[in-house]
């Protein structure tokens, strides 16, 4: 099979397309035809060697895909072949086909679009359990999500809205942007990129600060966020976005009673009783016309290093996706 590996870690162009053994499913395991992989930060992370735990290598990124069952193991009983499907894989996901665990794809309904389903899982369970896992989202309270026109950022403002949040404010690097996050509930829109942005994120709050913060940049952005929480604040990591890795006191927080939490997402996975019902609830709020996608570019398998390129230079929109099979 065709599959998008690197050898060594670097830029972008260290993704090549190579031939692999197509994988065998085991017992508890199906093999999927993929037809779409979603792009994440993550993947790039990976592809540079500064993953939260350590990339091995070669390795073929991609978690998030949606495909065809077209082999199960024996002792599989939950999914047939033929099942459209989408899943979170651990690595394999930019290639013609991989295997998952059984108990873990989730089979899909009626005629939802495979680009549509690959667009949730990853980034919807981030954005749910960064809110309400970690962040302890109360009904009323204010949200501050940066990036809030990219892929967590997009879910995060409407899921934050669906969860009660009294007030929503966004952040985003252009006028468009922020227009599209107008448009999906926030209540407030400022540019961070504008020098002092966190006295207006204060300005929206009276002076009070966000109850919770949703932060991926690092670097100077996280030291500016500190500064817009409010007491009992909480400060979500899940990224670092920038590669800046930022410096705190943490005795700082000590006086407001503020909190700095890390959130990584397959320590989620590894709970079912947080997983299952959280993913039950996304499909739900799509199915119900509550969530709304945003698929802002497709673009073929081939094109995987440009793709990253354009991810990390901040000129995509929404989700982005690889199309596998067409």
């Amino acid at each position: 099979m065709k599959a998008i590996q690197f050898t060594e870690y670097g830029g972008p162009e260290v993704l090549k397309m190579v031939e692999l053994d197509r994988p065998k499913p085991g017992s508890h395991e199906v093999l999927i035809e993929i037809h779409v992989v979603g792009v994440n930060y993550a993947d790039t992370a990976r592809r540079e060697g500064q993953y939260v735990v350590p990339t091995k290598l070669p390795f073929v990124p991609g978690a998030e895909v949606a495909g065809i069952v077209v082999e199960t193991g024996s002792e599989v009983t939950n999914v047939n072949i033929g099942a459209r499907v989408v899943t979170l894989i651990e690595s394999g996901g930019y290639a013609e086909y991989a295997v998952a665990d059984a108990r873990s794809v989730i089979l899909l309904k009626g005629e939802l679009d495979l680009k549509e389903a690959v667009s949730l899982p990853l980034q919807g369970l981030s954005a749910y359990h960064i809110l309400k896992t970690m962040g302890q989202l109360q009904e009323d309270e204010t949200v501050l999500v940066h990036a809030a026109a990219g892929g967590v950022g997009t879910l995060a403002v409407q899921l934050a809205k669906l969860m009660g949040a009294g007030k929503v404010i966004a952040t985003a690097s252009t006028e468009e942007k922020l227009e599209l996050a107008r448009s999906l509930g926030a209540d407030v829109c400022i540019n961070y990129t504008k020098e002092g942005w966190y006295k207006d994120v204060l300005e929206a709050t009276n002076g009070r600060g966000v109850n919770v913060a949703l932060e991926m940049a690092g670097g100077n952005v996280f030291k500016d966020t500190l500064k817009c929480l409010a007491t009992f604040g909480r400060l979500v990591i899940y990224g670092v976005a920038s590669g800046e890795q930022a410096v705190m006191h943490p005795s700082s927080l000590m006086a407001r009673n503020q909190s700095v939490i890390g959130f990584f997402l397959p320590q989620i996975m590894k709970k079912p009783e947080l997983l299952l019902p959280s993913m039950r609830d996304l499909f739900s709020f799509l199915e119900e016309g509550k969530l709304k996608l945003i698929i802002g570019e497709v673009h073929p398998i081939e094109e995987a290093a440009k793709v990253h390129e354009l991810l990390q230079s901040r000129k995509t929109i929404g989700k982005v996706l690889l199309q596998v099979r067409r």
